[in-house]
């Protein structure tokens, strides 16, 4: 029977563009289809169907379309026209990419609630709802932000946490703020419908779903488990309907109700399907009903919660043909130098940056297919590690092979490989290819492949190129080339090495599928499937025998160490750091004689004020502020509005003329000093509840800088600055 496979990944949100982490998932989901498309004909075939979609319903949506006087639609259509040169460009071969904001998931989200309607699995309930007074309307989850009330992480959505991953109610979070206005939401009563996942029957399911043996990985299980509880007394009702105004499905026969984003969100992984189908002439219903088809889905760590309790139960009782046949495959994030990513901290890698450095994108589909395993651990990212690794293999073990020996079949052979091999040279693509125990290694690189064990199968493969590289240089081309009595033995030798670098190839085409194309155009090869790389009765070297080759010509350069320091995301305050250092060691520098240092001759540093006494400073109460959320104020072309913890229980909201030198997203999580007994004061935007100290020069035209103070480590919200 053949495989059908419907492989998914999470949807990313269109409110912005791709980031590292989400080429790290599709890169291993793109690998693992690649695998799979290469099973030959027989017991082994594979019918895949890869799709994706962007996640695009909700108010943030809404809210960053009304900003820019376009309609949600238009603005999604914007993020949408930039994913094919991420996609593209790292080599991600989606069969379909979609938008959740379609005619099929509007008719497959609103199928799925009848017939959880239908199974008495909906009910209504009036229920206090968060609302923001300034911005006058009910929040959505992602909305509002807070203290998770399970870890008590800082700056969680009010869904779930992405620190401890446990799912919630938005008035669980402890001191929660509108993430719109940082205004304290009050709560207002309203209907709301809700899916009944405290329903015994949504226990007795997920207990025995998650608990299937190769769903789900163990250490997941166990944890998705503990949300269980013994007999469900952990599930909670899940509120599913957001109130108008709203950008998403509207819920049947419930006027100005919407489908909360995240239950029409997983729905897009079946519209996707559905509208590929249709493009193909596939019959959808036809597919899913199969019981040969299954659901491969790759998702991060951080949104299991939705994916493996809501989601399932969902579909089971809206009788979904293909949930007792998905697995779930849960992986780790990205990290940098085993940190999480941060901008400020100057550990954020942009994807596009990596691509328009010039950077060869399968360095990067190989380093990350290196350290995945199919267990949920956090993968780091060193840039010392990546030029090594990238390096030595590729380079040094696996192209080297074609580079050393493809030169002398065109000056000596006319590019013709030789029309048989001797024994010893057979002998040396067996110990190449085959294990010690008379297995071959392709069965067991296969099976790695298979369970997403990616860097066992690379190491596996490098221990091949190891073999391959060793029958090289014992076997000396390059001198036997300079022996015309030598030339059977030179031919022999070349032969074999490309016969091995071809059988490199073809296991490295699911992670490498740009160079495995040139390779094919080089050695004038059809498409590569894996029966190809199978040693039985010479068949790993009995269709290279013979053939006219073409000229070689460089497969992959190496990693340019010097593109690593451009790769990161530079740091917050990065460039006041760098502006800078010859003025502030000028300005450092003891005046000799009493003759003015250059700075003060240059008229950049301002006079000093006059003489105040102790008691006039201690008038200012100078505090540590930790900025918890910093965002452009509209309208205005200098101002960036800051929340402020000065560690007395709530928010500050304070205006500063600092957009000129910051990116918001650039100064969040940072601490500064700020004015806090300075009395309030109202402006066009809003009221401003202090000053937040900054550094400039005399002239600012001439030298624009505005430096905002950031104290050392150590430091804590609320310290007083004596």
């Amino acid at each position: 029977m053949t495989r059908k496979l419907f492989v998914t990944t999470a949807l990313p949100y269109a409110n912005a563009a791709f980031h590292i982490g989400h080429m790290m998932e599709y890169i291993q989901a793109d690998i693992w289809v690649r695998f799979q498309r290469m099973q030959a004909e027989g017991d082994g075939l594979r019918e895949v169907h890869f799709v994706g979609a962007d996640d695009t319903h909700g108010t943030p949506i809404m809210i960053a379309a009304e900003k820019e006087g376009i309609t949600p639609q238009e603005f999604v259509a914007k993020i949408a026209a930039g994913r094919p040169q991420y996609l593209d460009g790292f080599h991600i071969a989606f069969d379909n990419w979609y938008s959740t904001d379609s005619p099929e998931n509007v008719e497959l989200s609103q199928g799925i609630y009848r017939k959880l309607r239908e199974a008495g699995l909906i009910q209504t309930k009036t229920v206090d709802r968060f609302f923001d007074p300034v911005k006058g309307m009910f929040l959505a989850d992602r909305n509002i932000k807070g203290e998770c009330p399970k870890c008590h992480a800082k700056d969680q959505y009010g869904d779930n946490c992405e620190v401890c991953g446990a799912a919630y109610q938005p008035t669980d979070l402890i001191n929660p703020y509108s993430v719109f206005t940082n205004a304290t939401p009050i709560l207002k009563p309203s209907e709301q419908y809700f899916f009944k996942l405290s329903d015994p029957r949504c226990f007795e399911f997920l207990r025995d779903w998650l608990n299937t043996p190769g769903r789900l990985q163990p250490e997941m299980v166990n944890k998705v488990s503990e949300w269980l509880g013994e007999a469900g007394e952990k599930l909670a009702d899940w509120d599913i309907s957001r109130d108008a105004p709203y950008f998403g499905i509207p819920i049947p026969d419930a006027p100005n109700k919407y489908f909360y984003v995240w239950l029409d969100a997983p729905v897009g992984y079946l519209a996707s399907l559905k509208n590929y189908c249709g493009k193909k002439g596939i019959d959808y219903d036809a597919l899913l009903a199969d019981p040969g088809t299954e659901q491969i889905h790759f998702i991060g760590k951080d949104i299991v919660s939705f994916h493996l309790l809501f989601w399932p139960a969902m579909l089971e009782f809206a009788k979904h043909p293909t949930i007792d046949r998905m697995k779930v495959a849960v992986h780790g994030h990205l990290t940098v130098n085993n940190e999480k990513m941060s901008k400020s901290r100057g550990t954020g890698i942009s994807p596009l940056r990596y691509l328009n450095l010039g950077m060869n994108p399968e360095w990067l589909r190989y380093y990350l297919a290196y350290k995945l395993n199919s267990r949920v651990e956090d993968l780091d990212f060193t840039g010392d590690d990546f030029v090594a690794r990238v390096n030595s293999d590729l380079i040094g073990k696996f192209v080297n092979i074609a580079s050393r020996c493809a030169g002398f079949i065109a000056k000596k052979f006319d590019g013709k490989l030789a029309s048989s091999v001797s024994a010893s040279s057979q002998e040396w693509i067996k110990k190449a290819l085959v294990a010690e125990d008379g297995s071959e290694r392709q069965a067991s690189i296969a099976a790695n492949f298979e369970s997403r064990e990616f860097g066992k199968a690379l190491r596996e493969i490098m221990e091949i190129a190891d073999v391959a590289n060793r029958f090289v240089d014992e076997n000396k081309p390059w001198v036997l080339a300079k022996d015309e009595s030598k030339v059977a033995e030179l031919h022999d030798v070349c032969t074999t090495a490309l016969i091995l670098f071809r059988q490199l190839t073809i296991l490295l085409s699911p992670v490498l599928p740009g160079v495995a194309a040139n390779v094919r155009t080089f050695l004038n090869d059809a498409a590569y499937t894996w029966a190809d790389t199978s040693v039985a009765n010479g068949a790993a070297w009995q269709p290279m025998l013979g053939r006219t080759i073409g000229a070689y010509s460089h497969l992959m350069t190496r990693v340019d160490a010097k593109m690593i320091e451009d790769l990161f995301d530079a740091p917050a305050q990065q460039a006041a750091a760098v502006a800078a250092p010859a003025a502030a060691a000028v300005e450092a520098a003891p005046a000799l004689d009493g003759e003015p240092h250059a700075a003060s001759a240059a008229g950049d540093i301002e006079e000093l004020s006059p003489e105040i006494s102790i008691d006039d400073f201690t008038k200012i109460d100078l505090r540590i502020a930790k900025i918890v959320n910093c965002e452009h104020v509209e309208g205005a072309g200098k101002l960036l509005r800051l929340t402020l913890d000065v560690g007395e229980g709530r928010y500050r909201n304070v205006f500063s003329g600092i957009k000129s030198m910051y990116k918001p997203e650039d100064l969040v999580g940072k601490l500064t000093v700020m004015v806090a007994n300075l009395a309030p004061r109202k402006m066009k935007f809003g009221v401003s509840e202090g000053m937040v100290l900054a550094a400039s020069a005399k002239d600012e035209k001439a030298n624009p800088g505005i430096y905002v103070l950031n104290p050392w480590p150590g430091a804590e919200p609320g310290m007083r600055v004596r």
